[in-house]
């Protein structure tokens, strides 16, 4: 079954009219669904907002720009993309729990303002968040990332508040006590949204206002298949909630479905994980964080990408722009990418060329991801993340030297 096809059986469980117009490839405003409270009337009455963050200033004299205009920001996502490609799973949300245990380390050598390029969903806003670069790239080979990440911008400028994000995200309006949520930890927050049973009608107003700001506001030229996708997933994250994991959705991106990793850490769980010093450094973990991330999407400084690691373009169109610009890679997260590139051919070594043409900072770090077996400790994490030095990896690539994925992993520190 297509994804379209399998996107409007979702749409009609919970009998979403307007998205059900989107997936048929309908671009015009969505009929007014009934009332129903607002995010805005429930979530923002009360004390003023947190004040809007100071983004950290470029590190070593590069010029980054302090925003980038929508038509600029959205001509670089066309120009530096490459075609997608698959993935055996749709990866909805991580299933890396040990996301903040690098944190402290990274933070010695990556300072604010510098430049950040990750992989994936919403793990990487816990690495801006902690981190504070002044431009971020998210490069991933699955066109529907790229859809996930646009949804996710949308949110985040429409929802000034941890609270009114997650209400919109979840298609949860949460209740009258959110007016006091700046003060709330992850903890609290994410069992309030919990508690909170799923509403159809404020689902189909959110998404309502999510397209209006894509194709109006940001003027974005989506066609009917992204504004299907898009729909597609605002139903996964609406039917799954704050249980959505990483084997949730019906499984287009490959062979593993629903049924693969049973026993995943869930959008809950991982919202409320902590550093080793038990701070929750994530995004969601407090106002600040959670702003950080939101001012940079409001400037357009997350630039999402699709692109093959090994590809011919994406990577090295990044390192150009940066070139020209005299800036420098501080952070590239990798998840276990590289894994996979060791089991496709040469894809792992035209990875590292890709990297090593990349203006990158000699202290720079990959921050990557360990299943178990390669003796780290795993501090009970499915996943266990670990850095190195990028140079000393893509040298090691360049002299032969890196026989397989244990090879980058031994070169590597929790």
């Amino acid at each position: 079954m297509s994804r379209p096809a399998r996107s409007a059986t979702l749409l009609l469980a919970v009998a979403s009219v307007t998205l059900v117009a989107c997936h048929r490839g309908a671009a015009a405003a969505a009929p007014a669904p009934s009332a129903s409270p607002t995010v805005q009337s429930i979530a923002t009455a009360g004390p003023a907002m947190a004040a809007r963050p100071t983004l950290a200033t470029p590190v070593g004299g590069a010029r980054l720009p302090d925003s980038l205009p929508d038509s600029t920001w959205w001509r670089m996502i066309v120009d530096m993309s490459e075609p997608g490609g698959w993935f055996r799973s749709e990866n909805f949300v991580s299933n890396e729990m040990g996301l903040q245990h690098v944190i402290a380390r990274l933070r010695t050598i990556a300072p604010p303002g510098g430049v950040y390029v990750g992989v994936g969903p919403e793990q990487n806003f816990t690495y801006i968040a902690a981190l504070e670069p002044r431009i971020a790239f998210i490069v991933d080979i699955r066109r529907q990332n790229l859809l996930q990440h646009l949804w996710y911008k949308a949110v985040f400028e429409l929802s000034p508040t941890r609270a009114e994000f997650l209400a919109r995200l979840f298609g949860r309006p949460l209740p009258a006590d959110a007016a006091t949520s700046l003060t709330w930890s992850s903890d609290s927050i994410m069992q309030r949204l919990e508690r909170t049973a799923p509403d159809t009608a404020f689902f189909r107003r959110t998404f309502a206002e999510v397209r209006t700001h894509l194709l109006q506001t940001k003027r974005m030229a989506l066609d009917s298949s992204d504004l299907a996708t898009l729909a597609y997933v605002d139903s996964v994250f609406f039917l799954s909630g704050p249980s959505l994991n990483y084997s949730s959705g019906s499984g287009n991106g490959g062979s593993f479905g629903r049924g693969f990793g049973r026993g995943m850490p869930s959008f809950s769980q991982i919202a409320r994980t902590t550093d080793s010093a038990g701070a929750n450094l994530g995004f969601l973990g407090t106002e600040r964080g959670y702003g950080i991330v939101r001012e940079m999407e409001r400037r357009n400084l997350i630039v999402p990408l699709v692109g093959n690691f090994a590809g011919p373009k994406a990577l090295r169109a990044v390192g150009s722009w940066l070139r020209e610009r005299s800036a420098f890679v501080h952070v590239f997260y990798t998840s276990n990418v590289e894994q996979y590139l060791f089991q496709q051919g040469d894809e792992w070594s035209r990875f590292y060329a890709n990297v090593g043409a990349m203006p990158v900072d000699p202290a720079a770090r990959f921050i990557r991801s360990s299943t178990g077996g390669f003796g780290f400790r795993s501090n009970g994490f499915m996943m266990t993340q670990l850095t190195s030095g990028i140079d000393e990896i893509v040298k090691g690539a360049a002299e032969g030297a890196l026989g397989g994925y244990w090879d980058v992993l031994r070169r590597s520190v929790p």
